[in-house]
């Protein structure tokens, strides 16, 4: 089991950065700007809570991609974001609380002068901000497509900013994850303790980097294959996560409020919302799961789990709940991991690709330890896979399907990758046909007053603002 890397925090106190030299003729006492380090925590933790959230006013993508059920309210089971203004609250969870924040500390390390081994820090901790900068824009337009991008941030100075093409935002992250890979130096340090999930290691940072890299160009694999093998094959060549150690993970202290949310909504805030579906419950009793206890307890016996998308209420004491893991407040959240890139590297593979393996080795790889991180063992692994083995001739449906077993509780993931592999297929809500599941989020529903003209060309090039849009990377329909 990795090393736990705790959060020991309070945001209200400045966090010194070791690059930071104090100039002359300034009062240490007196407030002057926010410390680089504080504003690179805050927008390290607010990334994670935003992509581990399973609040339906901020991320319902656990019940877009059918992992959970709704008990008490269900209407956004059935894929109503207006409600509670969830589009809204998504994007301004990662423009003004992560992205904004990154833009700020570049900024300050930016205009700030420094030679030798304090200027290489200094580039070190620009290039971080910018790799969770480019995370945060890769999950915008990925539930949404077109956003704003060169034209966002600006403040009173612009505040109805054009959308730009989804293809070539991705173009771009693209490019800068390049040049942050090569900047980032592991002979000198970056945010040290303010970094919470690296602690500030540049090395790791570095495998973060490319682990990322491989995951948006994989995104382009059947829109642009020739961008897309590019980029994968130079990820691969910059180094992705070699071992499970490497993934990008954030422990938290397990004392609120820095508690795992699922802790949060079932503890501290009393509630019971929230069960898992038929659709993933079937799924994994069909398969003879080795994961299925690890994830869920029993009813008289049996896994039992509620209609995805049903349009009524359901008693809570009739179906499975989580594990006990899932309710310990330390219980940690993951933005990238090892198990995650030796699926992307089995698809390169497949795909022909140069990665260093082949497509069968690192799915075998991928499934096994995803077995072991949630505590099952070696000989569960063997068992599973000689039962259900990698097909090569249907190998979307073999990838997508065990993919979408292991990215459990990282629904922001599973849903732009069930999207693309168009596997498993998922049940259809009463009332509903196969095309009302969500391929994107409507935009937020403040533009279309305080930024129509722009929200209108941007909802015309995509083909509408419709849930039921397709994204530029997502070309099929399995159905």
């Amino acid at each position: 089991m990795k090393t736990i890397k705790y959060i020991l925090m309070v945001l209200v106190i400045a966090i010194t950065v070791t690059s930071c030299e104090k100039p002359d003729n300034i009062n240490p006492k007196a407030a002057t700007s926010v410390p680089v380090g504080t504003l690179f925590s805050n927008a390290e933790v607010s990334l994670v809570n935003q992509i581990n959230s399973m609040s339906v006013n901020y991320n319902t993508t656990r019940l877009l991609v059918q992992y959970w059920q709704e008990t008490t309210y269900f209407s956004e089971a059935r894929y109503d974001f207006s409600s509670r203004n969830i589009p809204d609250n998504y994007s301004t969870a990662l423009y003004r609380n992560v992205i904004m924040d990154l833009k700020e500390a570049k900024t300050i390390l930016n205009a700030s002068e420094f030679t030798g081994g304090l200027a290489t820090q200094r580039d070190n901790q620009v290039a971080i901000a910018d790799i969770l900068q480019v995370y945060a824009y890769q999950v915008a337009v990925d539930a949404f497509g077109d956003m704003p991008y060169t034209e966002a941030l600006q403040g009173i100075a612009d505040p109805s900013p054009a959308y730009d093409d989804a293809a070539s935002i991705y173009t771009d992250l693209l490019a800068r994850l390049t040049a942050d890979i090569a900047t980032l130096d592991a002979s000198q340090g970056s945010y040290g303790s303010a970094d919470f999930i690296y602690g500030g290691d540049v090395a790791k940072w570095k495998k973060f980097a490319a682990s990322l890299k491989l995951r948006a160009g994989m995104r382009l694999a059947d829109v642009n294959p020739t961008a897309a093998q590019a980029a994968v094959e130079s990820a691969y060549s910059a180094g992705v996560f070699a071992n499970e150690d490497e993934s990008g993970i954030l422990y938290y202290s397990g004392v609120s409020p820095h508690v795992n949310t699922i802790y949060s909504g079932f503890f501290v805030d009393g509630r019971k919302d929230y069960i898992p579906t038929n659709t993933l419950i079937d799924y994994m009793k069909s398969l003879d799961d080795p994961r299925l206890p690890l994830y869920f307890n029993t009813v008289d016996g049996d896994y039992v789990g509620a209609e995805a998308g049903a349009d009524a209420a359901a008693t809570y004491t009739n179906y499975s709940h989580f594990a006990d893991r899932f309710f310990q407040p330390d219980f940690e959240a993951i933005l990238i991991d090892y198990v995650e890139t030796e699926f992307l590297l089995a698809e390169a593979a497949q795909r022909g690709w140069n990665v260093g393996g082949a497509a069968e080795d690192y799915f075998n790889n991928a499934v096994t330890q995803s077995i072991l991180y949630w505590e099952g063992t070696q000989a569960d692994a063997d068992t599973y896979l000689a039962a259900h083995p990698y097909d090569a001739a249907n190998w979307k449906e073999s990838l997508g399907m065990q993919k979408w077993l292991a990215l459990y509780n990282r629904s922001v993931e599973a849903w732009a990758e069930w999207r693309r592999l168009d596997y498993p297929v998922l049940n259809v809500p009463t009332g509903m046909v196969y095309g009302d599941i969500p391929s994107r989020m409507p935009y937020p529903f403040n533009e279309v007053k305080n930024n129509e003209s722009n929200y209108n060309a941007a909802s015309a090039a995509i083909g509408g603002d419709d849930m039921r849009t397709n994204l530029f990377w997502d070309i099929y329909d399995p159905i």
